[in-house]
């Protein structure tokens, strides 16, 4: 079947024939309608995170699909051919970026009815990122306030949304010509990036999303209240991390290594620095199609592409500057 794979790290993501899925008991074969396009996928086609998700190259790309139950395993009961199913398969168990891929039954739900198959497989991964943030890691509650940085990104849409169904005030950070558009996702503030300086604007703030890192994670401890939480999902990674994920005691030593003057700082401030590493939940999709059902969540696409364009629209992401996903179909 058609795919698209990388035979090394900073190779390029090219068309290829790879083998037909291998099914397990507990696996649902899905034909792919349409398959998200993530900044993750660059990241592992870089290499950048070959110490923290070390891959079996070649490599099939992709980690947010929404299509068909073509077969199920002998231990499946929840799932039956011919249902519309979304979902973000697991690590290590990727590959939406081909026309067929056996997922874990687990990690997928029934697709939201009252969403095209396009809009489905934009969410998986980033409405996930953005409820394990906000949901397990800051509870989140009525009445805080909740900064949320790239409101205008893929995570950055969902995650405005969802804080404002969790109750919080929110700010966001965004471009100006952005600021209409975050709004009317439901940003209470929004910090021009360019013109102004968040950390000079806000401050006592009970969360933080950080999808940037660097300077601007060092700075968004800053604003936070004393005990607030500001977790970060370009890292630096966290020997927290490092242990929950099963690595090795050199990797974690580097990681504690990059990330220990953040984790001092958090200290020192009285805050709390967490780095997330979404996972994969069709318990999770369950609860975010509830949302999305009811109105309160709604994905934002701004950009399509056939199958056969995967690597351009995919080079195109990394490059930024457009709101929320970017889809890539194959029917």
């Amino acid at each position: 079947m058609r795919a698209f794979t990388i035979d090394a790290y900073k190779g390029d993501l090219h068309e290829t024939e790879v083998a037909e899925p291998t099914v397990g008991d507990l696996d649902v074969l899905v034909e792919v309608a349409a398959a998200g396009l993530n900044q993750l996928d660059n990241k592992i086609q870089s290499g950048e995170f070959k110490a923290i998700l070390p891959y079996a190259l070649p490599l099939t790309l992709g980690h947010d699909l929404a299509g068909t139950v073509l077969r199920v395993g002998a231990g499946v009961t929840e799932f039956a051919p011919g249902d519309e199913v979304y979902g973000r398969p697991r690590d290590h168990r990727i590959g939406t970026f081909a026309e067929r891929i056996a997922v874990d039954a687990a990690d997928l739900a029934p697709k939201p009815a009252s969403i095209s198959t396009i809009e489905a497989a934009a969410l998986p991964l980033v409405t996930l990122t953005a409820w394990q943030a906000l949901v397990e890691i800051g509870k989140v509650q009525p009445g805080q306030r909740v900064l949320i940085h790239a409101g205008a990104g893929g995570v950055g849409s969902v995650a405005i949304q969802l804080a404002k169904v969790l109750g919080a005030t929110v700010a966001t950070t965004a471009s100006a010509a952005n600021a209409d558009f975050v709004r009317s996702l439901g940003a209470d503030i929004v910090i021009d990036y360019r013109a102004q300086d968040f950390e000079q604007e806000l401050s006592e703030y009970d969360f933080v999303l950080d999808s940037l890192g660097g300077k601007n994670l060092e700075k968004s401890l800053r604003v936070l209240r004393p005990g607030g939480i500001a977790v970060g999902i370009s890292g630096p990674p966290t020997p927290a991390f490092a242990r929950a994920q099963g690595l090795g005691a050199p990797v974690r030593l580097i990681l504690g290594a990059m990330s220990r003057g953040v984790r001092a700082q958090a200290k020192k401030l009285g805050v709390t620095y967490e780095f997330l590493f979404m996972r994969a939940s069709g318990e999770q999709l369950r609860e975010i199609t509830a949302l999305v059902e009811a109105g309160k969540l709604r994905p934002i696409v701004e950009r399509t592409a056939p199958f056969a364009d995967t690597p351009q629209a995919l080079a195109e992401l990394a490059a930024g500057g457009f709101r929320g996903k970017s889809v890539i179909t194959l029917r």
